[in-house]
């Protein structure tokens, strides 16, 4: 246990420090923090990234006032600045508090569609009943949270090291919590706390997973699980939950509201729940109207500030929503496998004579004032949810076991699929981000790879050179594929340039001139994603996503399976006739390309 366990800004906490401890937490002490990278290393990075997604002209100008801002005594006293912060007593990343508020807590547009993810599961061909497929997934996330707990979880390492176990603090018993002008997060104990809250025709239901000190079976479960539905289906209600789907500046408010109407002990239950769980009366068929579902569905049926949401239809197809703020994706997903492997492993078991399902619905009070602010909140969420353009491609070719016998790293691989499609959609390179992690980092979350370099584009370039040869084609693939696996080394080991040039900005004084480099255009456009990517890649996923982070891009998370890819593309429909449909045709015809060039031999052996 650390001594002086480093605080986390806008986290309300009740439980207990001695609540983290055990083999998932063992390592944290031995964890190194988050490293501030040479300055100048960092600004010839920068630029490298600027050459090929600008104009020579624009090239040569940004080029200069790099030169010049790297020369600059401002530029040295906010390196120093950022040192001295980074080495502060207790303070467990220099960019922890800038990242939390800046990209999640102070975000104000609404979490969903703009903020959340969901994971889509395979269908379990064993269960027919939804409450029956819910049943053995809630069982598999008890056993999971059981060993959070009590700190038995191994945790999640890299082949050399441990990695930072911070974000499980905010898996269970926690939720995001509206405030203005940036949001809280609120972590309960975990004794005393053990109750899951279900969703189901818009009325919210609490059952405690735990009698006489014995977890209940996943068969009891079911049963519970099978009155509330019944319970629910009998009588509507208003529709509190898509409150949460509003932006968070209104949600704030009418949040506030509901306290006023006397809801208090119901928010407060709904937000110390271990998860929640959202029986969906949809049916979906394609692959597409299951993330729908999975990812927002109606929005009537859930609370979205929940990191945790276990998703269940009517035709007992599941998955997963997790609220994004304090918790990123390695921890959900391995939450994710171990529920549906925990599920698969489950017998059915007959419920125990004399057991009788208890639960206590929380019910809302809806004065005239909550009805109009719920109506108004589920307009809003329809027109957003409306313009989400989703294709979900499932490239059964290949997977990661032959691109390994090519000789080629998986990631850096389907990177470059991305960089072949987005350059034939647009017609030329954009701005591409690619999430790194860095928790092998104390509080350590993610870094920016920015895919695009003047070997990828050398690359892509060539496949569309009728005069490129496939050696060329093929010796250029080799050294794209080798620059963008150096890139995602140097972001994971925290040495990208993002959140470097982001950390040197925030220590720019008020009454001090804002540097050249940040009001160069190419600082904004740079970083404008265009395509923005994610990689997690599980057996168990038939896909997994999230919304484009502008509305001039689109979102690509992609799920490497040992014989497919799975690829979700989302977009906003608008003014910029973003077609999710055409991009996916472009990775499409992108993959089969590579897969000719380099089908014949290794990429290693030219």
């Amino acid at each position: 246990m650390m001594a002086n366990k480093p605080q986390t800004h806008n986290v309300m906490s009740t439980r207990e420090i001695d609540e983290e401890h055990g083999a998932l937490f063992a390592q944290q002490e031995q964890l190194p923090k988050l490293p501030v990278p040479d300055l100048e290393s960092t600004l010839q990075k920068y630029v490298e990234s600027l050459k090929p997604v600008l104009s020579e002209s624009e090239y040569k100008h940004s080029a200069h006032v790099v030169a010049e801002f790297g020369q600059s005594a401002q530029a040295q006293e906010l390196q120093r600045r950022l040192k001295a912060r980074a080495a502060e007593p207790g303070r467990a990343s220099w960019l922890e508090e800038w990242w939390n508020d800046l990209s999640y807590m102070g975000y104000r547009d609404p979490v969903i569609p703009f903020v959340s993810y969901h994971y889509s599961y395979n269908d379990d061909p064993r269960c027919t009943r939804a409450t029956q497929r819910a049943a053995k997934l809630i069982s598999g996330a008890i056993a999971f949270r059981a060993r959070v707990v009590d700190g038995s979880l191994e945790p999640d390492t890299t082949r050399t090291s441990a990695l930072c176990s911070h974000s499980y603090n905010y898996m269970f018993n926690a939720c995001r919590i509206p405030a203005e002008p940036s949001d809280k997060f609120r972590t309960v104990a975990y004794h005393g706390n053990e109750t899951i809250v279900v969703v189901r025709n818009s009325r919210f239901f609490e059952f405690s997973f735990v009698r006489n000190n014995v977890v209940l079976s996943a068969a009891e479960i079911e049963q519970t699980l099978e009155q509330i539905v019944q319970t629910a289906d009998a009588a509507d209600a208003v529709a509190v939950g898509v409150l949460t789907t509003d932006h968070r500046d209104t949600w704030t408010r009418n949040r506030r509201m509901l306290l006023d109407a006397g809801n208090a002990s119901v928010l407060q239950a709904i937000e110390a729940a271990a998860f929640v769980v959202c029986m969906e009366p949809d049916m979906p068929q394609t692959r597409e109207e299951l993330s729908h579902v999975i990812w927002h569905a109606s929005g009537r049926n859930r609370w979205f500030d929940k990191p945790c949401q276990f998703v269940v239809t009517d035709s007992a197809r599941a998955g997963f929503c997790g609220e994004h703020s304090m918790i990123d994706g390695t921890p959900t997903l391995r939450l994710a496998d171990f529920a549906v492997a925990h599920s698969l492993a489950l017998p059915d078991g007959p419920v125990p004579r004399g057991f009788n399902p208890a639960f206590n619905e929380l019910r809302f009070q809806t004065p005239p004032t909550v009805v109009r602010a719920v109506a108004q909140a589920q307009s809003r969420f329809d027109v957003n949810v409306a313009a989400q353009h989703v294709c979900v491609l499932n490239f059964a070719a290949f997977g990661k076991d032959k691109i390994k016998k090519l000789g080629c790293s998986p990631d850096a691989f389907v990177q470059m699929v991305i960089q072949l499609a987005s350059t034939r959609h647009h017609g030329r390179a954009r701005p591409t981000y690619e999430a790194s992690m860095t928790r092998s980092f104390l509080h350590g979350r993610t870094e920016t790879c920015r895919s695009v370099s003047s070997d990828s584009v050398a690359w892509c370039t060539s496949m569309d050179d009728p005069s490129a040869d496939t050696g060329r084609r093929i010796k250029l693939l080799r050294t794209a594929l080798a620059t963008h696996s150096r890139l995602t080394r140097e972001a994971v080991n925290g040495h990208g340039v993002d959140r470097h040039l982001l950390g040197l900005r925030m220590l720019v004084a008020p009454t001090e001139p804002m540097p050249a480099i940040f009001t160069d255009p190419a600082y904004t456009y740079s970083s404008h994603w265009f395509v923005s990517t994610s990689q997690m890649s599980s057996e168990h996923l038939c896909s997994y996503g999230w919304s484009a982070v502008t509305p001039r891009g689109y979102g690509i998370a992609y799920n490497i399976r040992e014989n497919s890819l799975i690829i979700h593309v989302a977009c906003v429909r608008n003014e910029h006739g973003l077609n999710s449909d055409r991009f996916a045709q472009c990775l499409e015809a992108a993959a089969h390309d590579i897969a000719s060039l380099i089908d014949v031999k290794k990429v290693s052996e030219y």
